[in-house]
């Protein structure tokens, strides 16, 4: 059985992940970081650079070869994920003519709601499939963007590349945009790509919203496929700088969350909270299961072939607590050190944890942050208790939102970097959901990768095989429920105040600030 490596590319660093295919170990891992450049007149800046990117990924694997002490041209296969919508516009050779637009910019938000306007307008049957709204962190809304302020680069736009499908072209010395990988995990989320309306949506939609798209999906060519074909095989010149062997066969990529699903051992039925700096919220859905209005998401064989990859999320999580911590001149561990011992709503506090906007249900990038209950003895532990309710009060509500399209989940998994160094956390999410938490006892971030690298290398007969010999085992946090009526109440009045900040909903705002006094009493 053969080693295999994985990559994830994250907003600031790449994890190289080496792992052994008969016994499940991970063999070695390394990580190397690379710039974000923000721009300190538009907080709505995040570029980066792809050469910063590739010369941290052979870093990190050779620097995974040394710490498993093996030679790397014993690894069969690799495999890489990324952030997205990351966006990077390029030449007729594939070269890039600027840097990636990455997940977490949002300069585009006029061209999304030009996009989405226009989509309504016309009945465009994609934009259903996006929940209803196109995103500012999406593929047409950053390259539009693009076109719009680099006058004097139009001409040389050839095409432009999810990042993962960047790495790969890369990778394997793909040069024509003719034969760029595309990932239809990339593409169905992001780009409104769908074999139900024959894959990209109509080039006359595009032309409406601004003739600077005019012919654009003709320059938006490739092969189109899932994570269990093949991308290629990495070419010379990049093997000998990672240190791997020249042609071994590299599968298509797709976003990180998506996989990192996978390396937890999700099946359909499932809800997968990728928990780190955002939210990520994966679902495994029926295939007869419809599109659901504010989900960021519904594309088939997005995350594996044969289901619906349902994908939502939060702005911000690990982000919001760093911030908390910060603010309190401490760290997130600290803070979190007893709220063990705090009951349902023992803050006082009801925070929506918009501090990043709103990217789920009602995709608003223009919201802020809201902590309502305040009184002249709160600390900031407090309010960390409080963002946490926050964050599963969210949660709830997106999975109902999700349930409403007609899909039925059975198991919710954390997985991300967070969950295994946050049981507070855990607990509040079982605690409020009502459901069973399961967390990998490791992080599965790189795990989902290398099990796709293994299916590339031929290791195993199929997915759910792979799975079982590589994904980590779980720890389960059971739902209290005798915490059961309180959160009810508590998700009721969230989700009222939720609407009515957010949507304009009425709500009974009257009754907020004494309900949560009552929970601060213990009442």
């Amino acid at each position: 059985m053969p080693l295999v490596a994985g990559a994830d590319f994250g907003t600031l660093s790449v994890r190289v992940t080496i792992m052994d295919t008969q016994s499940g170990e991970i063999r070695g891992s390394a990580s190397a970081g690379y710039p974000l450049h923000r721009d300190p007149t538009d907080p709505l800046v995040a570029r980066q650079s792809h050469d910063d990117q590739m010369e941290a990924l052979c870093r990190a694997m050779r620097q995974a070869i040394d710490a498993a002490g093996i030679d790397g041209e014993k690894i069969a296969a690799f495999a890489a994920d990324t952030t997205g919508s990351s966006v990077i516009p390029l030449d007729d050779r594939l070269q890039p003519l600027a840097d990636y637009y990455l997940w977490c910019d949002h300069t585009a938000h006029a061209e999304a709601a030009e996009i989405t306007a226009r989509a309504r307008e016309d009945g465009i049957e994609a934009i259903d499939w996006c929940g209803g709204t196109y995103s500012h962190e999406w593929g047409y809304s950053k390259l539009l963007h693009f076109l719009r302020h680099n006058p004097g680069l139009r001409d040389r736009v050839a095409t432009a590349a999810e990042n993962c499908d960047m790495i790969a072209a890369t990778l394997c010395g793909i040069t024509s945009p003719a034969d760029m990988p595309r990932s239809i995990c990339a593409m169905g989320h992001k780009w409104m790509w769908g074999e139900r309306w024959g894959g990209l949506p109509p080039q006359e939609f595009l032309s409406r919203v601004d003739p600077l798209l005019d012919g654009i999906n003709d320059r938006i060519t490739g092969r189109w496929g899932h994570s269990l074909q093949q991308a290629g095989r990495l070419g010379a010149d990049w093997a000998g700088r990672m240190g791997l062997a020249a042609g071994i066969p590299l599968p298509f990529g797709a976003f990180d969350a998506h996989w990192d699903a996978v390396g937890t051992g999700c099946a359909a039925g499932d809800v997968v909270n990728v928990v780190g700096t955002s939210t990520c919220i994966i679902a495994l859905a029926d295939p007869a299961s419809g599109p659901v209005p504010g989900i960021c998401g519904a594309v088939p064989g997005s995350v594996v072939p044969g289901v619906i990859g349902v994908e939502a999320g939060q702005s911000a999580t690990g982000d919001l607590f760093e911030a908390i911590a910060r603010r309190a001149g401490t760290d997130v561990a600290s803070l979190c050190a007893g709220l063990e011992n705090y009951g349902p709503g023992a803050s006082g506090l009801m925070r929506l944890p918009w501090d990043n906007g709103d990217r789920t249900v009602l995709v608003r990038p223009d919201l802020g942050g809201i902590t309502l209950g305040w009184d002249l003895a709160h600390g900031p532990a407090d309010e960390m208790h409080a963002a946490i309710e926050g964050m599963a009060l969210h949660v709830s509500l997106i999975i109902d939102r999700m349930r409403s399209g007609g899909a039925e989940f059975t198991r919710v998994i954390n997985a991300g970097g967070i969950p295994q160094k946050n049981d507070v956390l855990n607990q509040i999410y079982a605690d409020v959901l009502q459901r069973e938490v399961h967390v990998p006892q490791r992080s599965p971030v790189g795990v989902g990768a290398c099990i796709f690298a293994a299916m590339a290398a031929g290791a195993f007969p199929d997915l759910a095989t792979a799975q079982a010999a590589m994904c980590p085992p779980m720890r389960v946090f059971a739902p209290r429920p005798e915490r059961a009526a309180a959160y009810a109440e508590l998700s009721g009045m969230f989700r009222d105040v939720y609407q009515a900040f957010g949507a304009g909903e009425p709500c009974d705002l009257g009754r907020v600030l004494p309900t949560l006094r009552r929970f601060r009493l213990g009442h």
